[in-house]
């Protein structure tokens, strides 16, 4: 059976770019743009007319924001939607804002003749990702019923004990701003131990979520700067652009940042900073796998595993994109597999 194609709508009020991300999706033959509109308002009357697998849009629009379109559209049927953003702290904040909003992903607005074929796979791969996973989501929160979280049976590995850990760290990709506001604001201010956190997102993006986590959170956030010592109740979000290590200073750890290399795909990459944990601390870190597209963070939990660290990773029913989650725990690497909604609460209970 073939597969059907992904249908887009296409909304921007600049003419040029409408037809820019046009052809950049056309060259993937699993996807069709099937609409187009130029500001907010008729974004909202072309998704009920066409009901598109999913939209993408821009922040900034005439008549309507592409924010308070996102606000209608999800309210009246959740479909994807990838905005595109400027590479600005207030581009960065209005993104932010608009994945509040119940958008799912987002990209760089960069379509540069250099970077126009990277640019264009990228933006198919993401669309193709967030338009076949088929789940109703609002406000960036899954709204169908919830199964039960399940607990993987144990695997070949020494468990360790509640309360044993020394660090949590978590890694997550598409989708995953929401859901590690989610989770860090469930957390309380005395939470008693450090945790680091990667996610892929652009050097111009994290100083501005770092600061909205912060405002949101009882414990304290910040991006992570070079020798950073870990602290109870802190989370260090890895800069963008850039790798975030651990190293011991004394009795205590130290974070490093370093420049990332050509070979690094990820920028920053959850294999490097989890890592850098299970080579500082095998048995001491409970690792968090949260949605993304991809793999990365697989190698990092394979070799927490065998340090006899613990892994838990998303559920498929709770992801946006069940990528990062489903390879960890295809490998047999999860301890256990947990909706979003749960894994706050089961964290406090662990530690």
């Amino acid at each position: 059976m073939i597969a059907s194609k992904v249908r887009v709508l296409v909304v921007d009020d600049s003419a040029f770019f409408r037809r820019r991300i046009a052809a950049m999706l056309g060259n993937d033959p699993m996807i069709e743009v099937v609409g187009f509109a130029g500001d907010g308002r008729s974004a909202i009357i072309e998704a009920r007319r066409l009901k598109p697998d999913v939209i993408t849009m821009d922040v900034e629009m005439p008549v309507l924001d592409g924010i308070s379109a996102v606000k209608r559209i999800v309210a009246e049927n959740p479909i994807p939607i990838l905005m595109f953003s400027s590479l600005t702290h207030e581009g960065a904040k209005a993104t932010l804002d608009a994945l509040e909003a119940g958008a799912v992903d987002f990209l760089p607005k960069q379509f540069d003749s250099a970077t126009n074929r990277e640019a264009s796979t990228l933006l198919a791969r993401r669309v193709l990702a967030i338009g076949t996973r088929g789940v109703t989501r609002r406000l960036g929160t899954i709204i169908k019923p919830q199964p039960v979280a399940r607990p993987v049976e144990p695997r070949a590995v020494v468990p360790v004990h509640r309360g044993s850990y020394k660090l949590v760290a978590i890694g997550a990709s598409t989708g995953g701003p929401v859901a590690i506001q989610t989770l860090l604001a469930s957390l309380p201010a005395n939470f008693p131990l450090p945790i680091i956190i990667v996610v892929h997102m652009p050097a111009s993006f994290t100083p501005a979520y770092a600061e909205r986590l912060d405002s949101q959170c009882a414990i304290t956030i910040k991006e992570a700067a070079d020798g950073d010592l870990l602290r109870p109740a802190h989370a260090y979000l890895a800069p963008g652009g850039k790798q975030m290590v651990l190293e011991r200073r004394g009795e205590g750890t130290v974070i490093r940042i370093k420049e990332s290399t050509s070979d690094q795909t990820y920028r920053p990459c959850v294999d490097v900073s989890l890592g850098s944990a299970a080579r500082l601390m095998p048995r001491d870190v409970l690792a968090i796998i949260l949605t993304g597209m991809g793999a990365d963070g697989k190698q990092a939990a394979r070799a927490l595993k065998e340090g006899g660290s613990t892994v838990w990773s998303q559920s498929e029913e709770s992801c946006v994109v069940y990528g990062m989650p489903q390879a960890v725990e295809k490998a047999g690497l999860s301890d256990r597999v947990l909706n979003l909604a749960d894994i706050g609460p089961s964290l406090i209970k662990a530690v």
